[in-house]
């Protein structure tokens, strides 16, 4: 790894590097991220030093007071060897890419709409704890409450690798709020991650392949969205992929954005058809549809998020609806075949 930063770093000094803009950002962007890898390996190894030598402390003194203390070094120290492991797993053709995610309300009308919000706000939150950019696309408000569908771009280091175990149907069960006699309702919404395609990969779109068309933008973003047809549909005739962009001020803006979004979907079509190849007898690799759901949030009559690929459980169920997704994200990429 230091070879390789050393090799960035003389690559990085040469004078004539942003004659190439689009080499220069991408030689920094790899020396960036071994200078991450090795900064982390750097703190874990200062936290497992710390760790032995403070349970050698704690031997020779006897002192119960400083078994709190031994018991947060050992999770902190813990939680590095996860984060830093998870780093070095991202390493297929499109992990360090930002991305989109795409969350759509099931059947089952509010119930489902109101679910896709919770979803959006869970991850919303994971993403300003990992210090990532975000940016809402295009969002379609529910009927009564919560949203039909909405896209969020999000950009940061690994962004798509981490955020790429999300892909597949999320079910909810619980009481309904929504519902005078208080039953319970179980809610499916499915939630799909595309990376966006960086600048030295190239996706051929032909125009007679598209049908876009115009519609009136809703919900924030200025006077302007309830006065003009800004807002931007694009299908893509051959795939049958349907995009939409309405956080721009303009048309040809919205277009523009619109256009990116399905160079990713088609990009990551790409990289599935591979998988799929590696992994014929992977059931999982097969095309993701309603009724395979990946992960279930179980609030009544019990309190249990459970990932059904991975067996992962976590009990505080409000936890993981703030954000805390790390230990299902760590699981999936830690197994087989990812």
């Amino acid at each position: 790894m230091l070879k390789d930063i050393d090799e960035l770093k003389l690559i990085s000094e040469q004078d004539n590097l942003w004659n190439d803009k689009e080499k220069a950002q991408e030689v920094f962007k790899k020396k960036r991220k071994l200078e991450n890898l090795l900064n982390s390996f750097n703190n874990l190894k200062t936290e497992y030093d710390d760790l032995v030598n403070f349970y050698e402390l704690f031997k020779s003194e006897n002192d119960e007071s400083l078994k709190q203390e031994l018991s947060n070094l050992l999770k902190n120290t813990i939680k590095l060897s996860k984060e830093l492991k998870i780093s070095t797993l991202l390493s297929n053709e499109a992990d360090g890419n930002n991305c989109y995610i795409e969350i759509n309300a099931g059947a089952g009308g509010t119930e489902s709409q109101d679910w896709a919000q919770m979803l959006l706000r869970m991850y919303l939150r994971w993403i300003e704890a990992k210090n990532l950019k975000k940016s809402i696309m295009n969002i379609n408000n529910g009927d009564e409450a919560g949203i039909k569908s909405v896209t969020v771009k999000v950009e940061g280091e690994n962004a798509f690798g981490l955020l790429k175990s999300e892909s597949g149907v999320h079910r909810l069960v619980r009481i309904s709020p929504f519902d005078a006699q208080k039953r319970r309702h179980t809610s499916f919404s499915s939630v799909w991650v595309y990376p966006i395609v960086s600048n030295n990969i190239e996706i051929e779109i032909e125009s007679k392949d598209l049908r876009i068309d115009t519609y009136r933008a809703s919900g924030a973003g200025g006077q302007h969205v309830n006065k003009t047809d800004s807002a931007i549909r694009i299908s893509h005739i051959p795939t049958g992929i349907v995009v939409q962009c309405q956080n721009q001020r303009s048309q040809h803006q919205n277009k523009a954005s619109a256009i990116k979004m399905l160079e990713s979907r088609l990009y990551e079509l790409e990289l599935r058809k591979i998988e799929e190849k590696r992994n014929k007898t992977t059931k999982e690799k097969k095309e993701i549809g309603w009724g395979h759901q990946i992960r279930s949030y179980v609030m009544q009559p019990y309190r249990l998020v459970k990932d059904l690929r991975t067996g992962q459980e976590k009990s505080d169920i409000d936890k993981v609806l703030d954000g805390d997704l790390d230990d299902f994200i760590f699981s999936y990429l830690s197994s087989s075949n990812r």
